[in-house]
C-alpha cells in the first residue's frame, strides 16, 4: 500500500515536519499519547508504528549505515562526509529517544497492553513489530533498555539489559528475549482474531493480511537465529530448523510478502532517501566509487537500477550500462559537479519519492537460509538458495527474466556467482552478494558485516580518532547519558564488537 493512505491520521503532520526538517529537529513527539491509549484505535497506532518503523529505518540510520557499508559517499555538506569517516559522536539522539522508545516501541506496547480491548490480531502484529524495533535498537547501540523500558510508571530510569539476555531472554531477571516475543506473536496470529481486525487503510504493509504477518514472524525468527550464529550456533540451527519446518510457505518466499513500506510522491509522504537526497541537500551524498567498481567488475545488470548515470566527464568510469560517477568514502577531495554525478536512481527513490523502505525481503530470506546450510548444515542447497537470492534481488530491481538467466548462465559470470572453494572463501562470495543486493539496507548489510566480517571493504580514507575502521557500534545518546546516568553502563570504543558479534 502506499504511504499515501497513511494522511487520514494525524501523525502524518509529524512525518512529514521530520521529512523535510535536518537531523536535529525531533520526530513524533507526543502526537500519540501512549499513557492514553483509549483516544487512540489500534488500528490508528498500527498505522504510526509502521510509518515510523519505515522512517526511522530509511532516516539518519540508514544515511550512516549505508556510508559505513560504501553504498553510498559523504560528498558535502556538514553531515555526510562527517558520517562516512566515521565521526558520529553525539548523534541519534532523536532515533532513540523519539523514533523508537517513544514512538514505535511505545506503540506497539499501547496495543499490548490494551490486548483485551484490541484482540490478538493486532496484538500478534504489535509484538513482532515491538520485536523487530527492539532488535533494531540493540544491534545498534548493543546494551540497551528493554524489560523495563516500556513501564515508565514503574521504571523512570530502565536498567539496560544486556544483548544476550535482549535476544535469549533471562529468567532470573524477568526478560522475556525476542525469540519468545516473536513466538507469543505468532501464538496471537493463529488464534480466532474476533471482530477487531486491521484493515487495509490501518496496516500500511500487508494490508491486513494476517497470513503475511505470519510469515513476517517466521521470517523474523530465521533473522534474529542468524544474528546469533556466530554466539551460539547450537540456538541458531534450533531456531532454524523450527521455522523450515513449518515448510516454506511459513516464511517469506516471494517479492510479493516483502516486509516494505511504501511512500508517496507529495512532499512530506515522499520516501526518506528521497527527502534527504533530492528534496533537502541534494549535494550532500554521492554514489560510492567502490560500489560502483564492485558492480562494475561483475558486470551487473542492477548497476543502472541502483544508480542513475552521469554525463562524460573526467571523472567518469565507463561500463557496459553507460557512464558512472562516484567518490571515494572518506575523501576529502572535491567531487564531481552535482550534474555529473551518479546518485540513488529509481529502485531506492521511485520517479517521485514513492519507492518502498524494504526492511526485511524474499532474497534476504534466500541468503539467510543459504548461509545457514553453509555454517550451520540446516536444511536446503547453499547455492540453490545463492542463486535463489540473486534472481529475486534482480526480479525486485526490474531485470527481465531473460536477462537474469543470462547472466547466471554466462560462464564469465560464474565466479561471482557459483560458489567454490573453502567455506570461508564461499562465505565471502555469498555474503557479497547479499551485499550487493542490499543497497538501501545499510543497517542489515552493517550486521553482516559485523558478524562475518564480509565483504571485505576498505577502511574509508580519513576515518575519525573514534574509529580507525568501521565500527562496530553507535555511541550512546547524549541525553540518555545525561537523564539516565545511574543504570547506562560505561561507554564502549566503538570499535568494540556488540555480543554477537564477538569471539
Amino acid at each position: 500500500m502506499k504511504y499515501s493512505s497513511f494522511a487520514r491520521f494525524i501523525a502524518v503532520g509529524a512525518l512529514a515536519f521530520a521529512a523535510a526538517s535536518c537531523d536535529k529537529d525531533k520526530f513524533f513527539g507526543n502526537n500519540l499519547d501512549p499513557n492514553n491509549p483509549s483516544t487512540v484505535t489500534p488500528g490508528v497506532l498500527l498505522s504510526s508504528i509502521e510509518a515510523n518503523t519505515a522512517f526511522t529505518f530509511g532516516n539518519t540510520i540508514g544515511r550512516v549505515t549505508e556510508l559505513f557499508m560504501q553504498h553510498y559517499a559523504g560528498a558535502e555538506g556538514l553531515q555526510a562526509p562527517v558520517y562516512d569517516r566515521y565521526s558520529i559522536r553525539g548523534e541519534f539522539d532523536n532515533e532513540w529517544q523519539f523514533n523508537l522508545y517513544s514512538g514505535s516501541l511505545a506503540d506497539a506496547q499501547s496495543i499490548i497492553d490494551n490486548s483485551a480491548a484490541n484482540g490478538p490480531a493486532f496484538t500478534g502484529i504489535a509484538k513482532l513489530l515491538k520485536a523487530y524495533n527492539f532488535a533494531m535498537v540493540t544491534d545498534l547501540w548493543g546494551d540497551v533498555p528493554y524489560s523495563q523500558a516500556l513501564n515508565i510508571t514503574t521504571y523512570l530510569k530502565p536498567r539496560f539489559d544486556k544483548q544476550e539476555d535482549i535476544y535469549k531472554g533471562n529468567a532470573s531477571l524477568q526478560i522475556q528475549g525476542l525469540f519468545d516475543l516473536v513466538r507469543d506473536g505468532l501464538s496471537d496470529l493463529d488464534k480466532q482474531p474476533g471482530a477487531l481486525v486491521p484493515t487495509a487503510a490501518d496496516d500500511l504493509i500487508y494490508g491486513g493480511n494476517l497470513t503475511k504477518w505470519k510469515k513476517f514472524g517466521n521470517t523474523l525468527l530465521l533473522k534474529f537465529a542468524l544474528q546469533v550464529s556466530k554466539k551460539d550456533p547450537a540456538l541458531a540451527t534450533s531456531v532454524i530448523q523450527e521455522v523450515l519446518a513449518k515448510g516454506s510457505t511459513s516464511y517469506i518466499s516471494d517479492n510479493a510478502d516483502d516486509f516494505q513500506l511504501a511512500f508517496g510522491s507529495t512532499v512530506g509522504n515522499q520516501n526518506p532517501f528521497y527527502s534527504y537526497n533530492i528534496t533537502n541537500r541534494p549535494s550532500d551524498q554521492i554514489a560510492s566509487q567502490r560500489f560502483i567498481d564492485s558492480l562494475n567488475l561483475r558486470n551487473d545488470p542492477r548497476l543502472p537500477r541502483f544508480y542513475t548515470n552521469s554525463p562524460a566527464n573526467a571523472l567518469a568510469t565507463s561500463t557496459a550500462f553507460g557512464l558512472f560517477t562516484g567518490f571515494n568514502n572518506g575523501s576529502i577531495s572535491t567531487p564531481a559537479a552535482l550534474a555529473n554525478r551518479s546518485r540513488y536512481n529509481t529502485y531506492i527513490l521511485g520517479s517521485s519519492g514513492e519507492a518502498p523502505v524494504r526492511m526485511l525481503t524474499n532474497f534476504q530470506t534466500k541468503f539467510i537460509l543459504a548461509e545457514a546450510a553453509l555454517t550451520l548444515g540446516t536444511a536446503g542447497n547453499p547455492q540453490t538458495l545463492l542463486t535463489e537470492g540473486i534472481t529475486a534481488s534482480m526480479t525486485k530491481a526490474g531485470i527481465a527474466s531473460a536477462d537474469i538467466t543470462a547472466y547466471l548462465a554466462n560462464p564469465a559470470n560464474a565466479r561471482w556467482v557459483t560458489l567454490a572453494g573453502s567455506t570461508t572463501q564461499r562465505r565471502n562470495k555469498l555474503i557479497t552478494q547479499k551485499w550487493i543486493a542490499l543497497l538501501g539496507n545499510g543497517y542489515e548489510s552493517w550486521n553482516d558485516y559485523r558478524r562475518t566480517g564480509f565483504p571485505r571493504l576498505a577502511t574509508a580514507e580519513n576515518p575519525s580518532t573514534d574509529s580507525p575502521v568501521i565500527p562496530q557500534r553507535f555511541f550512546y545518546t547524549l541525553t540518555e547519558s545525561s537523564s539516565n546516568a545511574t543504570q547506562i553502563p560505561a561507554q564502549q570504543p566503538i570499535t568494540t564488537p556488540l555480543w554477537w558479534a564477538s569471539l
